[in-house]
């Protein structure tokens, strides 16, 4: 059974390769559920790993409904990437009906190739879940990323396994993926599963010191962006 690591970092996804992984999706940030490494990040993980990276293409946290601009940077990363000799790219695009957007996720499949393509959890927001599997491999994308579209993979056991019988795409269960429940998806027939198998280090003790974590922009049903208006009164003050 193949495992992938959703590896954060050059510490990850190194431990992630000593300790056995097949192949690592590397991102950053994963308290929001992850978003597209840097470029210096991604050249010293393909230096220093024998093993498959995938890449993530999510240039935000938030929602999977992307603006044009937006759209360009997903294409310019994966031209990037491809430049550092990457082995896969994971990524996902839904329209505001949380349908998949066929014609944009066609178009990154297209640019991706030869390398391997994951459909990521955006998968878990689709309405049309068995449509959507349909839609997916027609346009050549390999594995669905997903937890059954529950919170965790665990609860959406029934759902993988049922998936994975009407699809010749990998369903690779993710979500919640731990020592005590790993080997339930492989005896329900699935053949990947993903996790993090993230621990904390590096603490210090920040008592009596303000939070730079920003509440405000922890927002998933819309993104920040900077205002026009808000930025040309500041410069209008202070010019």
């Amino acid at each position: 059974m193949l495992v992938e690591v959703c590896a954060n970092s050059l510490e990850s996804a190194i431990n992630a390769q000593e300790a056995g992984a097949d192949r690592i999706e590397l991102c950053s940030e994963l308290g929001v559920g992850g978003i597209t490494p840097s470029v210096g990040l991604v050249r010293m993980v393909k230096k220093r790993l024998s093993i498959p990276v995938h890449v993530l293409l999510r240039p935000r946290s938030g929602h999977f409904t992307y603006s044009n601009t937006e759209f360009e940077v997903m294409k310019a990363d994966i031209l990037a990437c491809k430049e550092l000799g990457v082995d896969g790219f994971v990524s996902g695009i839904l329209k505001e009906n949380f349908s998949v957007d066929v014609e944009r996720t066609k178009a990154l499949v297209e640019l991706s190739k030869p390398m391997h393509f994951t459909f990521h959890r955006a998968f878990d927001w689709v309405a049309q879940p068995m449509e959507s599997l349909k839609v997916l491999e027609e346009i050549g994308v390999n594995t669905v990323l997903t937890s059954g579209q529950f919170p965790s993979a665990e609860q959406g056991l029934h759902l993988l396994e049922a998936w994975q019988k009407q699809t010749s795409m990998t369903v690779m269960a993710g979500g919640g993926v731990a020592p005590g429940n790993s080997l339930l998806f492989k005896k329900i027939g699935l053949h990947a599963v993903h996790c993090s198998g993230t621990s904390f280090g590096n603490s210090i003790e920040l008592k009596g010191k303000i939070s730079m974590n920003s509440s405000k922009h922890l927002v998933e049903d819309a993104f920040a962006s900077t205002n026009v208006e808000t930025v040309r009164k500041i410069i209008q003050a202070v010019k």
